[in-house]
């Protein structure tokens, strides 16, 4: 599952990118982690939002934990409670510049980044709802890996092509849905010797 990614470009450069309008736009970082803010396209509008919906559990006297972001949403389970009517409502594009999975032993798992070929940015398929905890936050829909992915991880996010946005922002659920499968072009893998923890 994807808990790291970059967006390099700045906020009007992607809006016009998606022929969309800047919105409200807070403190958004170039590296994006799970329970901080990034960029996304949703309503035709650019804003940030938290990636990862909150999940919130109980400690053991019973009192609630701070919340935990879950950034992921597998393909196969968007039917679930948690899901599934941000899938049927809410559907948004998170622009990407690149993403990172995790490779190695444990404890010395380095940073592997997928891009795509002369793609400054590309669209991973989200979903999105308004929070108590953090106000609007997203999720990226996973599904399993290409063959570009696959010997470092057996998922990916749902990439999406440019003719295929409206679909998934739009069309029924069955439509987008279907949209949910590996990347089938050409991706770029550059393995780099950067530790997944930075102490």
């Amino acid at each position: 599952m994807c808990n790291l990614y970059r967006m390099t470009k700045a906020p009007a450069e992607v809006a016009r990118w998606f022929d969309g309008q800047v919105g409200s736009i807070g403190n958004v970082g170039t590296e994006v982690y799970p329970g901080y803010p990034g960029l996304v396209l949703a309503g035709n509008e650019l804003r940030s939002m938290i990636w990862g919906f909150p999940l919130v559990l109980k400690g053991k006297n019973g009192q609630p934990l701070k919340p935990k972001p879950v950034n992921n949403t597998r393909a196969d389970k968007l039917d679930g409670f948690m899901w599934r009517y941000s899938f049927q409502e809410r559907r948004c594009l998170i622009p990407v510049t690149e993403f990172a999975e995790a490779e190695g032993k444990k404890g010395a798992k380095t940073r592997t980044w997928f891009t795509l070929p002369d793609e400054d940015v590309f669209a991973v398929a989200g979903i999105w709802r308004d929070t108590p905890e953090w106000g609007p936050a997203c999720s990226m829909v996973m599904t399993e890996a290409c063959i570009h992915v696959a010997d470092v991880h057996d998922r990916m996010p749902v990439i999406l092509k440019r003719q295929d946005w409206a679909d998934w922002l739009d069309g029924p659920p069955d439509a987008a849905g279907l949209l949910c499968r590996p990347y089938p072009d050409l991706m770029v893998v550059n393995r780099t010797a950067d530790r997944w923890v930075r102490r």
